[in-house]
């Protein structure tokens, strides 16, 4: 199928073939008529791909702030390497989307062949969450349904700011969010008051019943509301202008009456002068897309809805809203399509967005007339396979994310493994990256990607969850397998990887592998031969200054990643198990934190080893981003090695040793990825012992449960 994306790094905006998404339970599948593109968002999108360097940063200064942190801890290559891998991607572009349900969907809710709005991006087949789509009436037609998300936008604003009848209300920003707030705030019975520098713009608000104000002719926005108003000044200002002045809420402040209420729908500078807000009492607040519910993965994702007595108004409701408002007549939106396009043709109709060779408002992009229930093409060809003997590595990636194309994938090209296949679910990335590093097969269909009789060895890079029934399935078919760390979350996850590899055929039998790739780095090879000749116990540490993630980060979900302790606290203790050389004997967790507070992400970790070394590991939440994030120390007769973030190494009582520095970190991921292609071609064990993956796995696994308790 045809997608729109837009690539970051070269700021083309292309149609791209790629595959067809996968249709996961709670998603259902459309086929797309029309969609809208959203001027402002998209625009914005388009413009920063299009930017030099210099203007990126300008857009983005808190970015810089992070580069140059990490500059300062894992040096400059590595940072050059991490921000050309962050603006190496293809965005798909839109999210508002007419379509018609596909065949097969109806345990969705939806019956094939409905009409349905959702945020689906410019995409001839889209693949949408149930709570993110909404019913088309019949009387509503597919080019007014297109405004339904970018309208939704506007109607939470509105919600946000609490209109009553007979309030008096600013727009401040009249594309096409700040159009329909106008007719929104016109239909709950609120005087409106319009403002921006376009004539044709104010002119259209004019017409939707609107007193506008004339920035082109010099007219002043706070006399025009004080006259609006009668000198009380108004009852609230919504903002839905894309800009990065500080005078729209500057002027909000200004215009409104004693605690009068603004809402930032768009973007705005926020350098806001506290006296204005001070003496008048005013609220301010910024709106949140299109209402309760966005962002939030157990809503969207998992289908769990609010329940309607304590959320009356979510983002799907709010569809719903628009849509019934289209129904009533109460919106008039032909007056803002300006454009049309073939889908053929879309990179024209952005070239008219970004550049703004002449005014254009709204945006349609109609698509050829698909049957319903045709068979989803899941799988794309990009090149031809070549034959190569059965002892060489033919290779397909479960999963296309950061890690795997920022590190897994140029490993394994730099070590000259064939590429296969790619599989993603939602087919963009596997078909960017299928490109970029010329594989030969993407799809969509992990599942047929496995099967299929061409490919030997599996590297599964998802989400930590499906680590282990991917290996497994993968095991079972006699196919190697490298799995990103952790193999698994759970104790049963763990069974079954096992199960699958004792179960696999005795006649060369499949590989496993796990990404415990520190284990590989150059100075913990080194640190590992001085420390073998040192006789008796030894006492390490790591501590790990890991930073915080976001509240509501996938990798604090136990279900999904697992939490922090296990998705990555597992390289520790697998780096120490090395170091040790003998199996674990007893484990200890101190997490960080008052009772009843959740504490698993931060936490001390003592290991005892059976040849009575000890190890432990700090794994921190913390501390400051300027720290080094990693260091590893070992004690051993009189003697020290000490590593600080896989850069530098110093030596103490080891004689002429004294340090071994590095212009560049090294975790060792080049490295692992040789050892496991090279155990391949030679007919191998696996790099890392079985047993030692399983103990490692298992250790890991109880002390992540032991921290949530």
């Amino acid at each position: 199928m045809r997608q729109v994306l837009q690539e970051l790094d070269s700021g083309r905006t292309t149609l791209a073939d790629v595959p067809e998404p996968a249709t996961a339970p709670g998603y259902v599948r459309i086929l797309t008529r029309h969609s809208l593109i959203s001027a402002g968002t998209e625009r914005m999108l388009v413009e920063f791909g299009r930017a030099g360097w210099l203007q990126r940063a300008r857009q983005q200064p808190e970015r810089v702030y992070q580069v140059l942190q990490k500059i300062r801890t894992d040096g400059v290559a590595a940072t050059v390497e991490a921000v050309r891998s962050k603006l190496d991607q293809a965005l798909p572009l839109g999210y508002c989307n007419v379509g018609l349900v596909d065949a097969g969907q109806e345990r969705t809710g939806f019956a094939p062949g409905e009409r349905v709005v959702s945020n689906g991006p410019h995409a001839e087949v889209v693949s949408v969450p149930v709570h993110l789509c909404a019913r088309i009436p019949e009387s509503v037609s597919d080019d007014a349904a297109a405004f339904t998300v970018i309208g939704a936008i506007g109607l939470q604003g509105v919600r946000l700011s609490a209109p009553t009848l007979g309030e008096s209300f600013a727009v401040t920003g009249l594309g096409l969010i700040g159009l329909i707030t106008v007719q929104v705030l016109r239909a709950n019975g609120c005087r409106v008051l319009g403002i921006d520098p376009d004539p044709s713009r104010t002119a259209l608000a004019r017409r939707f019943g609107a007193v506008t104000v004339e920035l082109a002719d010099g007219e002043d926005p706070l006399n025009a509301a004080a006259e609006f108003t009668g000198g009380r000044g108004l009852d609230g200002v919504l903002i839905t202008a894309a800009t990065q002045s500080d005078t729209p809420v500057a002027q909000a402040a200004q215009m409104c009456r004693k605690r009068g209420r603004i809402v930032l729908v768009g973007v705005a500078g926020l350098k806001l002068n506290r006296a204005d807000f001070y003496e008048k009492e005013l609220s301010f607040q910024v709106s949140c897309s299109y209402g309760p519910g966005r962002y939030d993965p157990q809503y969207e994702q998992a289908g769990h809805d609010y329940p309607i007595g304590f959320v009356r108004w979510t983002e799907q409701r709010n569809f719903e809203a628009m849509l019934e408002l289209m129904a009533a007549q109460k919106l008039d939106l032909a007056p803002l399509i300006s454009h049309r396009f073939e889908l053929s043709d879309a990179a024209h109709a952005y070239d008219l967005v970004a550049t703004r060779a002449e005014p254009s408002l709204g945006v349609l992009l109609d698509y050829p007339a698909r049957e319903l229930g045709s068979p989803a093409a899941r799988g794309l060809n990009l090149a031809l396979f070549p034959a190569a003997p059965a002892t060489e590595p033919a290779v397909a990636f479960i999963g296309a994310g950061n890690y795997a194309a920022r590190v897994l994938l140029p490993a394994f090209v730099r070590n000259r493994a064939r590429l296969y296949g790619i599989a993603s679910r939602g087919g963009v990335t596997a078909a960017h990256l299928g490109r970029k590093f010329g594989v030969a097969h993407v799809s969509t269909d992990a599942d047929a990607l496995i099967a299929d009789p061409h490919v030997n060895t599996v590297v599964v890079a998802t989400r930590h969850d499906t680590h282990a029934s991917f290996a497994a399935q993968a095991l079972a078919a006699g196919k190697h397998v490298f799995a990103e760390k952790p193999l698994a979350i759970t104790a049963a996850q763990i069974d079954e990887v096992e199960a699958a590899l004792r179960a696999a055929p005795t006649v060369r039998r499949p590989l496993l592998m796990v990404g415990f790739n520190r284990r590989f780095a150059p100075q913990i090879v080194r640190m590992k031969s001085l420390l073998h000749s040192i006789p008796g116990p030894k006492s390490f540490i790591v501590t790990v200054n890991a930073g915080r993630v976001p509240a509501g980060h996938w990798t604090e979900n136990a279900s999904v990643g697992g939490g922090r302790l296990i998705g990555e606290g597992c390289h520790f203790i697998d780096l120490l198990r090395h170091l040790a050389g003998v199996p674990i004997a007893r484990w200890e967790v101190a997490t960080v934190g008052a009772a009843g507070e959740p504490r698993e992400g931060q936490a001390s970790i003592t290991l005892a080893f059976a040849d009575g070394s000890t190890g432990t590991v700090h794994y921190l939440a913390n501390g400051h981003p300027s720290f080094p994030k990693e260091r590893v120390e070992a004690f051993a007769a009189g003697r020290v090695l000490q590593l600080h973030n896989f850069r530098s190494l110093r030596a103490y009582g080891f004689g002429a040793v004294r340090s071994m520095n590095l212009w560049r970190q090294d975790k060792g991921q080049n490295a692992c990825v040789a050892a496991f292609l090279r155990a391949i071609r030679e007919g191998r064990e696996s790099p890392i012992p079985f047993a030692e993956i399983l103990e490692v796995s298992r250790v890991t696994v109880a002390v992540g449960e032991a921290a949530r308790r």
